[in-house]
């Protein structure tokens, strides 16, 4: 203490649940719109982290970074250093499937990945991993009681966010059932089954492969809350 990436020496101002944004805006939108008691956390990239309280129960949100590299840095060292117990990714997907509609909720049973991340670490060779089942259940739980749909599905975790051929999410889709794309949850796994932790991954629809309609960068930030309901909601 403290590690390479988060600027705290007293690990007990991060709660045993953190709540992962790639975003720090957005982490800073949660804390601000849903938490009480809040303190800021400072990290030596400026992913910034807020614990507070949601009702009585003390929750982390901290920012993730974009892509797997980053949110595997983050999520191991509060995996390993900080005693994090569950780690929930809240972030944005771009739709593969005709049947999924910009503000969306989807819940990842699993992550697909073409990323060496798993194999690198040394967990897996399998290019699917699952998301922790008990920590979707009580999710899914949340979102019922809530009465906000949420589409259970497989993700893509992708390298990638500028294809040369775009039309190679059909073949994806196809093949791997995934429904949407993200770039972050599958290294969030892999570190979770490294470490016997548990870990999900919520996600809002923030536009469409298949329709070309997309959200703008303010309403990714502040509009999702839906899915921020839900993962506060499953605490």
């Amino acid at each position: 203490m403290p590690t390479p990436h988060i600027e705290l020496e007293n690990k007990e101002l991060i709660a045993k649940t953190v709540l992962m944004p790639g975003d720090p805006l957005r982490a800073k939108f949660i804390a601000d719109t849903f938490l009480t008691k809040v303190v800021q956390i400072n990290t030596v990239r400026n992913m910034f982290g807020y614990t507070g309280y949601y009702g009585k129960k003390k929750v982390t949100v901290m920012g993730s970074g974009m892509g797997m590299p980053s949110i595997g840095i983050y999520s191991y060292e509060l995996f390993k250093f900080y005693d994090v117990e569950k780690i929930i990714r809240i972030g944005s997907a771009g739709a593969y499937s005709p049947d999924l509609k910009l503000y969306d909720v989807l819940l990842a049973e699993k992550a697909y990945s073409e990323s060496s991340y798993a194999k690198t670490m040394g967990v897996s060779s399998r290019k699917t991993l699952p998301a922790s089942k008990p920590l979707n259940n009580r999710i899914l739980k949340a979102a019922e009681k809530l009465n906000i749909p949420v589409h259970l599905t497989t993700i893509h975790s992708s390298d990638v966010f500028y294809r040369l051929n775009p039309d190679e999410y059909k073949d994806i889709y196809k093949d791997h059932g995934a429904e949407a794309v993200e770039m972050e949850s599958f290294a969030l796994f892999a570190n979770a089954k490294a470490l016997k932790k548990k870990a999900a991954c919520l996600l809002t629809v923030s536009d469409s492969l298949v329709t070309h309609e997309a959200t703008t960068a303010q309403e990714r930030q502040e509009a999702f809350t839906k899915m921020m309901e839900v993962a506060l909601n499953s605490l």
